[in-house]
């Protein structure tokens, strides 16, 4: 047999949702294929041809607007995925935590009629039991184990043995959003807001937003995130691994975690975004994440 012979691996796309709240220009430059998560506001469905800036977005939530959200459209889906598959690409989809949206389980159904239809088609799908840049952060390092010359098995193998080392705390600046999404009392958003009680919130294993502790005021809370962060990283502390930062249009406030971070972290990348509309519908005005790899969740 020729010595130089070689198997050419079939070459894939990475596509994740838009929920994953990534860069638009890195999604641009590493050629993302992007699934829209749509919301509803005045009757009008954004998502997709028609979108609100992130200011013009989280203004009309100041204002008293309440959005609706819709997980990914079964019919996109489709369309998204047959034509990468005419194009003769396997398929590596990086989803929304199928905890917090149907939108993991239309892929998956997805998926599987495009693969029935198309013998040969590879569609992997990642249920990432993540959300905004904690799932942001799968593509980030599925982008990286691609350029280093990693197959779509390989990739999609290491996501699901590290899945829970994808870590993100939250906190919000308003409780009532909290409580019109059930994850709180009327009565405790009321005294909360009250005592300027700020929650810290983390995604647990299942890949549900759930309370981890409380903090007062908001420096302090943006401060307990940071700190909890540190303490719970481990050995992810000294990796070249980016942090992001998640905010609904509150820059100053990301700004000032992004400052906290660095100086306890300096040699760390922070990338710095917008909360998708479909999320900031329940987290509302002036939310942040933090979003890291660490050795528990």
């Amino acid at each position: 047999m020729d010595k130089n012979w070689r198997i050419k691996m079939k070459d894939f796309v990475i596509t994740a949702d838009s929920n994953s709240d990534l860069l638009v220009d890195y999604i641009k430059e590493k050629q993302i294929g992007i699934i829209p998560h749509y919301y509803d506001l005045e009757g009008i469905t954004y998502g997709d041809e028609i979108n609100l800036t992130p200011k013009e977005f989280y203004d009309k939530m100041r204002e008293g607007l309440m959005p609706t959200t819709m997980a990914s459209n079964p019919e996109v889906i489709r369309e998204t995925f047959q034509n990468y598959v005419d194009q003769g690409l396997d398929i590596l989809h990086i989803s929304f935590s199928s905890a917090l949206s149907g939108g993991c389980s239309n892929v998956m159904a997805g998926a599987r009629d495009i693969c029935e239809e198309n013998p040969g088609a590879k569609i992997i799908v990642i249920d990432t039991l993540n959300a905004s840049m904690g799932e942001g952060m799968f593509v980030i390092k599925a982008v990286q184990m691609k350029e280093e010359g990693k197959s779509i098995d390989d990739i999609a193998s290491w996501l699901e043995e590290n899945k829970q080392k994808f870590a993100v705390r939250f906190t919000v600046d308003d409780l009532f959003h909290l409580q019109r999404g059930g994850r709180i009392s009327k009565t405790t958003a009321i005294i909360g807001s009250l005592m300027s009680v700020k929650p810290i919130l983390y995604i647990n294993e299942e890949g549900q937003l759930v309370s981890l502790a409380t903090a007062r005021g908001r420096k302090k809370s943006l401060a307990t995130i940071c700190k909890d962060m540190i303490d719970s990283m481990g050995k992810y502390k000294d990796d070249n691994d980016v942090i992001c930062i998640a905010h609904g249009d509150a820059l100053d406030d990301a700004n000032y975690l992004a400052k906290l971070v660095k100086e306890a972290l300096p040699h760390k990348e922070i990338v710095i975004n917008t909360i998708s509309p479909s999320i900031g519908s329940h987290s509302g005005p002036g939310a942040i994440g933090l979003c890291f790899m660490s050795e528990k969740r």
